[in-house]
């Protein structure tokens, strides 16, 4: 009777008078639950000011640990007892490290074995170098530590070649995930030190596991023969995962489709999950830590077709979400800074901290070096190398729950992780900027010589003298922002630029074995080629880098993520159709590096204009599916204006630059209405735009384009109009060109140019007559200089105002209505203005909220934008014009 009301009073809770902050071990998960929550919450707040410095969150995880052990809220009185009283560690220790086994598995995932395989020779140097003189110092040290703290409590006697080995891969091992973040987030994944640095993070991290696993092995193993029955049966455990295990995964995943686009199914996903466990069943029996199992199983998943990416995807929010803090927070109950009490104590702490991060510096810089990299390049290989994170806390909890380590020599080793980790990335920075980057990586292609000066720079071919007729070379070489929303615009225009719009007249080809003069086709082809100057359109897809592990997984296998990515397969389809030769490429950074990546595509190809479409859902993200969102809008978003702004100004400030720029804005190109479509019951099967069927237009579809360009004068319109008349070869495109003709004493009380151009100029009027001038006598040398070939498709006008106290803006939204209802019959019209006109005035028009968008399409762009007619509009920016 009495254990039945005991059992009700249990379940009845609170409402009985319970109180659930007092641990039940009945009820063990209301305790769990508050001591999750703590941690949790506790460790994004200290995330959120270290990720302003760009900290990695293990920095976070790993002083919120401590500040809730005993070395801050420990002194609170009555705190360790009620939040972590030592009955409810064991529930938490199990959460924690069923959580580090899927952890160690994620990693095994991101450890692609194929980074050691290309580059083994440079792996294994640095990695070798970068491991043994840290090893061999921390060896040194050992034997200090072991006689010193021999008598510690808490720890069991072992002997000191054990020791001596935990020790040494104590200090020598390096935290490839964290490492792997660091790449990423500064943009080094790819440049010559990120290759190196990956590939022997790759071999560093595998050799430490192996010899972590030794270290174990020997610990719990009763004699030497047990130790090496132990290891034979681990490698024999490893063969068999890699020569039977594998093979039957892949055979298993291929034959259900799991490695196909869609990802692993939810049945694959669960085999994957047991097979984790059963591996790190094993691998704690026999008596190696349950953590190899998991790794193992990971290096065993195949990274085909964006697989391992995918998995990762399923699983990691809830490892590095709960487990990971929870971990850590484990790790900080068993730190007590209060036990470096003694200056013997903080000398070792200060000589092990220097051997982890000097003796690992040195060790990989000198290995760098002799693979030819600079000294500063090898100065950041060796910073690199030293960053601990996360594997290094798991590393010295294996040592403290094996009592290898007592909990003051813990507490050293964990300060040591968090100094040499937290030095990482500020160093980085300091040591391998920006413009070092850019100045070694022009030193290196010859383009400048070590001090800077230009060697045999040639003039870029989309160079442009403002007072003269620019270069009669055309646009040849384009880079683009691919975004999903945009495709099919971008490509309208690429395909208008890149081609004549002439019927191909191609002969039947023939059987190779019956031609009689194999080479009369490729003469015909070249001469075809030679009527238009062939077009080279390099494209790039951004995609936002997250705090995921999979978004780093992202980055490290991007050439097989751009080979299969819908949107660059769609651009280079679209080239080989249109005989364009087109590159696409996928790029993994910040959002905030998305205009630095822009601009360096567009630097590394020396392309003459860089397109850059308007972002149609509302923000710098590609929307994903037909439903916007209730505030997008297609013409006004402040984080897409900084982006284009960021581009516009990078155009700008570059001295070298020859690069121009095209925004451009989507309104009418044959592309779904952007416009919120409401849900209704009808029997019409059509209730949605049918994207598909305007992706199809791009080829089969009404390919005639009518452009008007708006002349108003300046840099800007000038390099417009050469651009207008390139486009006006293709015979499928028809223009009128109109120059806006208004009396500057119409302006000349708010006679301003937009932003970033320079004000002097705009308030001198003799500036302002003599830029007319020049605009004027341009006008008339391209209307005269106009072939007869075109003369057909190409109308010049000029349209000039009867009011005096008429603006420009006015003006050209009255031309642009006009035109537009005159070419009604035209199915697709695009609008041209140069962004920075002589003369417009930003105070005629009422901009409401659109100061963001005026800035960046300039004055006379964001007018026709809004208030113009129902067309696609191209705001152009000459290149290096301030």
């Amino acid at each position: 009777m009495s254990s039945t009301s005991t059992t009700s009073v249990a379940q009845a809770g609170i409402l009985s008078g319970k109180n659930p902050a007092v641990y039940d071990s009945s009820n063990p998960i209301l305790m769990f639950i508050i001591q999750a929550g703590i941690i949790i919450i506790f460790c994004r707040l200290l995330h959120w000011p270290l990720s302003k410095i760009r900290q990695p969150r293990v920095i976070a995880e790993i002083i919120g640990g401590i500040l809730l052990g005993p070395s801050v809220f420990g002194h609170i009185p009555n705190f360790t007892d009620t939040i972590f009283p030592s009955a409810s560690i064991p529930t938490l220790n199990a959460v924690a490290n069923l959580g580090l086994v899927f952890f160690l598995f994620l990693v095994g995932l991101e450890t692609d074995l194929r980074y050691l395989v290309s580059n083994w020779r440079i792996a294994a140097s640095v990695s070798i170098a970068g491991m043994a003189l840290p090893f061999g110092l921390g060896c040194a040290i050992s034997y200090g530590l072991y006689n010193q703290f021999r008598n510690d409590a808490g720890i069991v006697h072992v002997d000191f070649g054990i020791y001596l080995l935990f020790i040494g891969i104590a200090m020598a091992i390096t935290a490839f995930p964290v490492l792997c973040r660091i790449l990423t987030e500064l943009k080094l994944l790819h440049t010559n030190v990120g290759v190196i640095v990956l590939s022997a993070g790759v071999g560093n991290d595998v050799t430490g596991w192996i010899l972590l696993a030794l270290c174990i092995a020997l610990v719990n193993a009763g004699s030497g023969i047990t130790a090496l029955w132990v290891l034979l049966v681990a490698v024999g455990y490893i063969l068999f995962l890699f020569c039977v295990l594998r093979p039957v995964f892949i055979w298993y995943l291929c034959r259900t489709g799991n490695l196909e686009e869609k990802g692993p199914s939810q049945s694959a996903v669960t085999v994957t999950l047991l097979l984790v466990m059963a591996s790190a069943f094993f691998t704690q029996a026999i008596g190696i830590h349950a953590i190899f199992g998991g790794f193992a199983i990971g290096l065993v998943c195949p990274h085909e077709r964006g697989f391992a990416i995918k998995l990762t995807e399923k699983v990691e929010d809830l490892v590095a979400g709960i487990f990971l803090p929870l971990y850590f927070a484990l790790s900080g109950l068993q730190t007590n800074l209060g036990l470096l009490d003694t200056a013997i104590v903080w000398g070792y702490v200060i000589g092990i901290i220097a051997i982890a991060f000097f003796a690992k510096v040195a060790g990989g810089t000198l290995a760098a070096r002799f693979t030819g990299l600079l000294w500063r390049e090898s100065f950041t290989v060796g910073v690199l190398m030293s960053c601990k994170g996360l594997v290094e806390l798991i590393v010295l909890n294996i040592g403290l729950n094996a009592k290898i380590l007592s909990q003051r020599t813990f507490t050293m080793f964990v300060l040591m992780a968090l100094v040499t980790t937290f030095l990482t990335t500020p160093l980085t920075l300091l040591l391998y900027p920006k413009w070092y980057q850019d100045k070694v990586s022009r030193w290196r292609r010859g383009e400048i010589d070590w001090d800077g000066n230009v060697i045999d720079q040639a003039p870029s071919s989309g160079s442009y003298d403002g007072a003269n007729k620019p270069s009669l070379r055309p646009i040849e070489k384009l880079t683009v922002y691919l975004r999903l929303d945009s495709v099919a615009n971008v490509c309208t225009f690429i395909g208008l630029l890149g081609t004549d719009g002439k019927p191909s007249e191609s002969t039947p080809r023939e059987h190779y074995s019956k031609r009689t003069e194999p080479k009369v086709e490729d003469q015909h082809d070249a001469g075809e080629i030679g009527k238009l100057p062939l077009l080279h359109a390099h494209g790039i897809r951004l995609m936002e880098l997250t705090d995921r592990l999979s978004s780093t997984m992202q980055v490290s296998e991007i050439e097989d993520y751009s080979f299969w990515d819908p949107v660059v397969n769609v651009f280079r389809s679209f080239g080989q159709i249109n005989n364009i030769p087109s590159e696409g490429r996928v790029s993994v950074i910040p959002e905030t590096s998305y205009a630095d990546a822009v601009l360096d595509l567009a630097r590394d190809t020396n392309s003459n204009l860089l397109l850059v479409p308007w972002s149609a859902s509302g923000g710098l993200s590609d929307r994903q599916s037909v439903w916007p969102s209730e505030n997008s809008s297609t013409t006004t978003d402040f984080p897409y204006s900084l982006f284009v702004s960021d581009i516009l100004r990078g155009i700008t400030s570059s001295a070298q630059s020859g690069t121009h720029v095209g925004v451009l804005v989507d309104r009418a190109l044959d592309m779904p209405s952007q416009e919120r479509h409401a849900l209704k019951r009808s029997a019409h099967t059509r209730s949605l735009p049918n994207i598909r069927t305007n992706l199809a237009s791009l080829t089969t579809g009404n390919r005639n384009q009518h452009i008007l360009f708006l002349y108003i004068g300046g840099a800007d319109d000038r390099f417009a109009l050469r651009l207008v008349l390139q486009l006006a070869r293709n015979q499928l495109v028809t223009a009128t060109i109109v120059q806006i003709d208004v009396p500057y004493s119409a302006n000349s009380s708010n006679s301003t140019e937009i932003s970033d151009r320079d004000p002097q100029s705009s308030t001198n009027s003799d500036s302002l007559l003599k830029e007319k001038e020049i605009d004027n006598s341009f006008f008339t040398s391209m209307r005269d200089s106009l072939s007869s070939e075109s003369s057909s498709r190409v109308v010049f006008r000029t349209v000039s105002s009867v009011d005096s106290s008429s603006s420009v803006v006015k003006l050209a939204l009255e031309t642009a209505n006009n035109e537009a209802s005159q070419a009604h019959g035209e199915t697709n019209l695009l609008i041209v203005v140069g962004r920075r006109n002589t003369g417009s005035d930003p105070s005629s028009t009422d901009l409401g909220d659109r100061s963001d968008t005026r800035s960046v399409l300039g004055v006379v762009g964001d007018a026709v934008v809004h208030d113009g007619p129902k067309a696609s509009v191209l705001v152009v920016q000459v290149a290096g014009s301030t």
